[in-house]
């Protein structure tokens, strides 16, 4: 939300950008100001000519109206204040997100006739106008508007123009204000069947589980003493032994990991746009990331370049917070672009001694790319590729991809 001190400040918009000076203002003279200043001098001009006195006064009054329609809007002194909530920042595609403006006057004096207007990117529609009547001195007004759009992406809103005009349209001042906030439209994701893969190689915990059978009371591996540990983990032969405090290790779940393959290479998918393939491709890998974080997997995601995303290493483990995980996976989606690379040796360099489940969305393949897709599957681990077929793309809506494990 933009603060409620932005924009405020002396003249119309307050510390909105724009020149304030008087010869600015004088730019701000519109279509029927132009005309009148230029009919004044013509006039004036004509009765030194032609020596007629009453073209004269006609001229001056016709010069003199839009000049001082200038003078008086650039001295009158508005502090108006303006903040945006958008509600919610994050958005699917398709969905409708919010947009509140307020508008609060904190001079002594009201205002006179404004004209609000927000900008947005093109793909989230027209740009909303607003025509907001006098305003009384401490007095606020709020106003709404909807976006969405159906392309992903980040996309800014603001900042807010806010437009003086005087009674007679001879001028108008424009200000901006200059803060903005952004909207993200993640992709589209389907929900999928609480169906737990297999060959998923598993993490790493604080101690490794043990057999019943195998491990006793006394067989534990302890640890040294940390501030904040419960006194009843302590293991005191091991304390003995060491001359230290020790405790036993607290045996962790270990988590499942998971990569995510994404084919963003441009000479792989056909078309653009809402429908596009790599846009089915997109949508594809969001359902799984989430569909895996929801069964506690760690998850990696991988483009073809061999860059990773979001974390340091690519993975988007949350433990203690999965939706934060599934929101900086999402976001990181919003964003994806396609690569200027042909080739997926890249990604297969990337993977290689990695373990554990792997899930691509492939564009189209040749032999050779087809070959490397091969070969991406780790030792030990089960792989299941997505393979987006052009020809059936552009001849069958319903034949869009087609499955291997």
């Amino acid at each position: 939300m933009t603060g409620p001190g932005d924009g405020t400040g002396p003249g119309p918009g307050g510390k909105a950008g724009g020149g304030s000076g008087l010869w600015a203002a004088l730019g701000g003279l519109t279509t029927r100001g132009r005309s009148f200043l230029a009919a004044g001098i013509a006039a004036t001009v004509c009765s030194y000519v032609l020596g007629q006195a009453d073209l004269l006064r006609v001229g001056l009054l016709l010069a003199v109206l839009p000049l001082l329609c200038v003078v008086v809007l650039h001295r009158t002194r508005h502090r108006v204040t303006g903040s945006r909530r958008l509600t919610p920042a994050r958005i699917p595609v398709t969905a409708d997100a919010r947009v509140r403006l307020r508008i609060d006057n904190v001079s002594r004096i009201p205002t006179g006739l404004l004209m609000l207007q927000d900008r947005v990117p093109y793909v989230l529609g027209p740009r909303p106008r607003f025509v907001l009547d006098r305003i009384e001195p401490g007095g606020r007004r709020e106003i709404s508007y909807r976006v969405r759009s159906d392309l992903r992406g980040r996309y800014p809103l603001g900042p807010l123009q806010l437009r003086l005009t005087d009674p007679f349209g001879m001028c108008e001042l424009t200000r901006g204000f200059s803060a903005y906030d952004t909207l993200t439209v993640v992709p589209h994701t389907e929900p999928l069947p609480p169906v737990r893969p297999g060959g998923a190689s598993p993490g790493h915990g604080d101690g490794l589980r043990r057999s019943p059978a195998l491990a006793g009371e006394d067989d534990v591996i302890p640890r040294g003493y940390r501030h904040g540990d419960d006194l009843r983990r302590v293991h005191w032969r091991s304390t003995a032994r060491h001359g230290e405090l020790m405790v036993r290790r607290e045996e962790q779940p270990r988590r499942a990991r998971c990569t995510v393959l994404l084919d963003t290479r441009g000479a792989a998918y056909e078309g653009a746009g809402p429908g596009a393939p790599f846009e089915w491709a997109v949508s594809g890998a969001a359902s799984v990331a989430l569909h895996l974080l929801e069964q506690g997997f760690s998850v990696r995601l991988l483009t073809d370049t061999g860059s990773a995303g979001p974390g340091p290493d690519g993975r988007a483990a949350s433990p203690h917070d999965p939706a934060e995980a599934a929101g900086l996976m999402l976001e990181t989606l919003a964003t994806v672009e396609h690569s200027e690379g042909t080739c997926l040796s890249p990604a297969l360099a990337a993977l290689r001694g990695g373990e554990g489940l792997l899930v691509a969305f492939l564009g189209g393949l040749d032999e050779e790319q087809a070959g490397l897709a091969a070969r991406m599957r780790g030792s030990g681990g089960a792989a299941v590729a997505f393979v987006l077929d052009p020809a059936a793309w552009r001849g069958d809506p319903g034949a869009r991809a087609r499955g291997a494990a």
